[in-house]
């Protein structure tokens, strides 16, 4: 059994769900709710000392950090990289340039201090709009005008990164047209049913 301790609207938690659903493997998904601080409580910190999500256990370990997840799925279930190194390569520049520059800048505990550290002069909205957008603007450039995907063909590391944050980017209001290279791209990952099925709208837990 493979076992993912997720929240439904966390990006980190959203790409290892579309890897999982890619390599059709099925899960269990346990909810920790960033909202009410679940993922600061015992339970929680013992199985991931960073206090954060996902968590992923699968054959017999306990795996954190999203992309270190995705990256061991690869090495033992296949896909998600492409084969050669030159391509490895540049699939985890396009995933690192979302996860590790746009995403970490503006996370709940990042907008949220934002907010409160400038008395509302700065509110979170406007905070993720600046980075978001400056972050897309530069991914776009990093993509080639006529890839399926983030990296050719098949839907690969970056991918799982690109749609999550493509997600926070419209619920702000960002107009993705205005990014042709990464518009396209979604309109083919939208297609895809393991996409659709990570969606946080279908995995939100029952209120």
């Amino acid at each position: 059994m493979i076992t993912l301790y997720d929240y439904w609207r966390s990006s980190a938690a959203y790409r290892v769900r579309i890897a999982l659903n890619h390599l059709r493997l099925p899960y269990h998904s346990i909810p920790v709710n960033l909202l009410t601080g679940e993922h600061r409580a015992p339970e929680n910190l013992a199985r991931n000392p960073q206090g954060l999500v996902p968590t992923l256990e699968i054959d017999g370990l306990r795996l954190t950090q999203s992309l270190a997840m995705i990256e061991y799925l690869a090495e033992t279930r296949g896909a998600l990289l492409p084969p050669d190194a030159p391509g490895r390569a540049r699939a985890r520049a396009l995933a690192y340039a979302i996860a590790m520059e746009i995403a970490p800048v503006c996370n709940l505990s990042v907008r949220s201090h934002v907010a409160a550290a400038s008395e509302g002069r700065m509110s979170a909205e406007d905070w993720q709009r600046h980075y978001i957008g400056k972050g897309l603007a530069a991914f776009e450039t990093m993509l080639a005008p006529d890839s399926r995907f983030c990296h050719g063909a098949a839907l690969s590391l970056p991918d799982c990164c690109l749609v999550p944050q493509i997600y926070n980017a419209e619920r702000i209001g960002i107009d993705v047209r205005s990014f042709p290279n990464i518009a396209r791209i979604m309109a083919n990952l939208s297609d895809l049913p393991e996409v659709a099925a990570a969606h946080p709208d279908q995995v939100k837990p029952a209120s």
